[in-house]
């Protein structure tokens, strides 16, 4: 029956039963506990640590280390409350696919812009910090640099900048290995995480032999509002927990592997999160993260050792393991695209799959194509805070549909339940909401604009063509 012939409040209240949500999809199940895992601290740490310092400390001083684990408790609730939805509703899609099971078809739409909007500039916003550290690395190895004119975006902190060349490259390599399959992916993955952490390891170690507890002592110097503030620019840094969710259906035992990999990816990433920005606001005053350029943590070690060596075995490792974080938000966004194809949402071509490698080869070189233009034209502090109202929206959503699922299925199947519900699906979305409203007013303006193209393309195009309207009698 045509979607005409239902009023619009049921087509935008309808919703994908649990039982259709977890149909097979013909994706290949090739990630286990530790590769899952390690997908999620592989899409995390480099966001948040290896750049983001250099736009969050300027906003809250010494007391980024407040916004930090403000940050990580919100998303530390958050994730909870992912692992029961992931272990209940096993399937591609992350937050857009539990809303489409539990809240409707339009909020579906809503979270569907939400991750896009996250998971392609998150992509771009890593590939251009990466291209700082390719930078710096090549000036301790060769003495050389970049020219400006293909190293920076347009209208970024370093003038004379036509395009980030780094950016796109990096984006488009990301690209082919992902077109290769999943499995060869999450093997080159793991390997880059692991150099990551025990790059990370080498700098909290150094960092701390220069550590001078009386650089905290302006430890708030913009109040309450700065560590806020400060908390929303580094909640992109915690996109991927969502990262792990989207892969529901190329995971191994779904119903235990990923609320395993989402509480154990938390837990490494917040851990390392707060000692690396601890370590490096012992180093120096809080006022010299502002004058950095995007190699931040490099410069750090070239003060402290006085020597090179350290800064080109970080920056070495940065340029390697910043990979993991663009491979994996490349990744992220081609399985939601993956999934709204499915659900008629999107043309049919978004949900084919690639029968040689059986992955969305379409989807791949299409959002390789949107992040590389982002990053080559977009400076890096445009970008953060556009990625943060995004992961925060979808958060919340995810924890208004634990509650909505109990309430509608309390019968359902979870390997996983959230501990002290409901007061921890509440307190999320109460975490996530006080960060939400520390953003900037003009970040509020963009995603307004794109929440508003997104309705729109709904009333006229997406209702139409859901498989919903095949169901009914």
């Amino acid at each position: 029956m045509p979607a005409t012939s239902i009023s619009l409040k049921e087509q935008m209240l309808r919703r994908r039963p649990v039982g259709k949500a977890n149909a097979d999809s013909g994706l290949k199940r090739s990630f286990g506990t530790f590769q899952l895992t390690m997908f999620g601290v592989g899409s995390t740490i480099g966001t948040g640590i290896f750049f983001v310092l250099a736009e969050a400390v300027p906003e809250a001083g010494p007391g980024v280390i407040l916004s930090f684990l403000i940050a990580g408790i919100a998303a530390g609730l958050a994730a909870l409350c992912y692992a029961e939805l992931a272990s209940a509703v096993p399937v591609s899609g992350s937050s857009y696919s539990y809303a489409y099971t539990t809240l409707g078809e339009v909020v579906a739409i809503v979270v569907a812009a939400c991750l896009l909007l996250e998971y392609g500039v998150a992509t771009a916003a890593v590939a251009v910090g990466w291209s700082g550290y390719v930078n710096k690395l090549l000036h301790n190895l060769f003495g050389l640099e970049l020219p400006t004119a293909v190293s920076a975006a347009p209208w970024d902190r370093v003038p004379g900048g036509w395009v980030n060349l780094p950016a796109v490259i990096l984006i488009w390599l990301c690209a082919l290995l992902l077109i290769r399959g999943a499995s060869e992916s999450a093997k080159v993955n793991t390997i880059m995480v692991l150099i990551k952490l025990g790059v990370l390891g080498m700098f909290v170690i150094i960092a701390f032999t220069a550590y001078d507890a009386n650089q905290l002592k302006d430890f708030a110097p913009f109040g309450v509002s700065g560590i806020g503030a400060a908390a929303g620019t580094i909640f992109f840094s915690y996109i991927g927990l969502d990262a792990v969710s989207t892969a529901g259906e190329e995971v191994k035992n779904p119903q235990k592997t990923m609320p395993r990999a989402l509480v154990s990816a938390l837990v490494v990433v917040t851990s390392v999160y707060v000692l690396v920005a601890l370590a490096a606001l012992g180093t120096q005053p809080w006022q010299n993260f502002g004058k950095q350029e995007n190699a931040g943590l490099a410069t750090i070690l070239d003060n402290v050792t006085h020597s090179r060596w350290a800064s080109t075995i970080l920056a070495a490792g940065a340029v390697i393991s910043i990979f993991t974080v663009t491979l994996v938000t490349l990744y992220g966004m081609t399985r939601i695209l993956f999934a709204m194809g499915r659900d008629g949402l999107l043309p049919k071509r978004f949900a084919a799959v690639n029968p040689q490698t059986m992955t969305p080869v379409n989807n791949t070189v299409l959002v390789a194509i949107v992040a590389s233009v982002l990053a080559a034209l977009v400076p890096l502090d445009s970008l953060a805070d556009m990625v943060s109202i995004g992961t925060l929206t979808a958060f919340i959503v995810v924890s208004v549909g634990v509650i909505v699922l109990r309430v509608r299925e309390p019968d359902l199947e979870r390997a996983f339940r959230v501990p002290g519900y409901p007061v921890t699906p509440l307190l999320s979305v109460l975490a996530c909401g006080y960060i939400l409203f520390s953003l900037h007013w003009y970040t509020w303006l963009a995603f307004s604009g794109w929440i508003v193209v997104a309705l729109v393309y709904y009333l006229v195009w997406g209702r139409h063509h859901s498989v919903l309207n095949r169901d009914r009698p």
